[in-house]
């Protein structure tokens, strides 16, 4: 038997001693597939554990680049290609100061078993850069994504590793690196997911991951026999497609989100988030305090007035909860405070938003819990959709690819609830998605040996 409680401990004590986030996401998914190892001795005889936890490997270059005043700029740039043993590595490029080897290394392990959990046939990986977007020229943009590529491309390949966007990297930049790869290797193949329709991008993947996100929760509702969204106040973070794709979906479906945020602070509108002015200032790239402009009775509140606590966007009564900002955004006060006003589901939107203490809260409560390994597979699920559309030279039509997207969105629901529930821990999601997730991962790593 794999005693999980020891490889804890051996791993904060190894390499892995500064990975905080890492090793965060590690515990979450081995405490919760304990029942899954305790069943079967043959994940502990194929090695399964210690062969999934270390990448297959792991790229990091320098990036140097020319500004628009003629300076040198470098930066730090990674790729980890974390598992392929159900297909190409498949999972984002993120160009934001945070990214680090060991954000990288989080989001890559738990691409694996997102990806996993889709049915569809891709493996997990993750990629970045420290370079920031944000306040750069176009023209900038542009010559970083072509040094950037310049490098990538030695690792890349149709069958390989499919990279995709995700923060800081939209159509703009997924663009520029396409023509780059292009331009490099004369070859025109769906080397990126994400791309303008132009290159052959998917309809409706910026809205992927929102939308399917409120599948997720939608079919979650029903299973678990509590009222729909409909007429529903709900909460969401973030600002960004996730964010803006939810909220489209919740208002499509009658709910009713009233709040957003953004690095700098939150908007609360009562009246529901004009949400055609929160993309207007997507587009624009102006700050988003410029909401209280148009909406005066909105309430912004600067990050440096929230509370040393918590983030007073969670403290708001909802019936729906959606972080959708970045990682460990909820921490146990938060978690406290949703309870508390008896909020009815939290659907995580972005990477592991809530903390593992929140996430122990919810778990213990009334409040249905839908982790983001599971609710916030749409994005990769319809850049999947893409990869075949390329391989096939097709275009699918919005209604196609929203179809399927609903419809795989309804089979990881269904999927995780039943594993869930096969595994004696009946409504509990996260165990449900992480063994289900794991199960398919580590046959496929039986099957193909060592």
């Amino acid at each position: 038997m794999i005693d999980v409680d020891k490889l804890l401990v051996s791993l904060k004590q190894s390499n892995y001693s500064n990975s905080e986030t890492f090793l965060q996401a590690v515990e979450e998914v081995l405490i919760s597939i304990k029942p899954l190892l305790d069943s079967d001795p043959k994940y502990h005889k194929h090695s399964i554990i210690e062969r999934i936890l270390i990448p297959d490997r792991m790229f990091k270059f320098k990036v140097t680049w020319m500004d628009d005043k003629g300076g040198i700029q470098v930066n730090t740039a990674y790729r980890v290609q974390f598992n392929n043993s159900l297909g190409p590595y498949k999972g984002g490029l993120r160009f934001h100061p945070s990214v680090s080897a060991d954000i990288l290394s989080f989001l890559g392990f738990e691409q694996i078993f997102k990806n996993a959990l889709t049915g569809l046939p891709i493996g997990g990986g993750k990629g970045g850069s420290d370079f920031d977007p944000k306040g750069k020229s176009d023209f900038e943009v542009m010559k970083f994504c072509r040094a950037f590529m310049t490098e990538l491309q030695k690792y890349i390949g149709p069958r390989i590793d499919v990279p995709a966007g995700d923060i800081g990297v939209g159509a703009r930049e997924i663009g520029y690196l396409f023509g780059t790869y292009k331009k490099i290797t004369s070859s025109y193949e769906g080397i990126l997911t994400g791309k303008p329709g132009m290159f052959g991008g998917s309809k409706i993947r910026p809205e992927a991951t929102g939308y399917g996100l409120i599948y997720f929760v939608e079919r979650m509702l029903e299973i678990e026999g509590k009222e729909k969204l409909k007429d529903k106040i709900c909460l969401i973070s973030g600002s960004g497609n996730v964010a803006m794709f939810a909220m489209e979906k919740l208002y499509q479906l009658g709910a009713k989100p009233v709040t957003c945020s953004g690095s700098k602070g939150m908007i609360y509108d009562e009246n529901g988030i004009d949400l055609e002015l929160i993309k207007k200032i997507r587009e624009d790239r102006v700050p988003l305090d410029t909401y209280k402009k148009t909406h005066k009775d909105a309430k912004w509140t600067k990050i440096e007035d929230y509370p040393k606590e918590g983030n007073p966007l969670w403290s708001i009564p909802a019936y729906g909860a959606f972080p959708c900002a970045t990682q460990n955004e909820i921490n146990a006060h938060d978690a406290k405070e949703l309870i508390k006003n008896k909020c009815v589901v939290v659907g995580e939107g972005a990477n592991m938003p809530s903390t593992k203490e929140a996430t122990d809260l919810f778990l213990a409560s009334d409040c249905l819990f839908a982790p983001a390994k599971a609710a916030n597979a749409g994005g990769v699920a319809v850049s999947e959709f893409e990869m075949s559309q390329n391989a096939s030279m097709q275009t699918w039509s919005s209604e196609v690819v929203d179809s399927k997207l609903k419809e795989t969105m309804y089979h990881i629901c269904d999927k995780v609830s039943n594993t869930a529930k096969e595994y004696g821990e009946n409504g509990n999601y996260v165990t449900g998605a992480n063994i289900a997730g794991f199960k398919r991962v580590a046959e496929a790593m039986i099957a193909e040996g060592i």
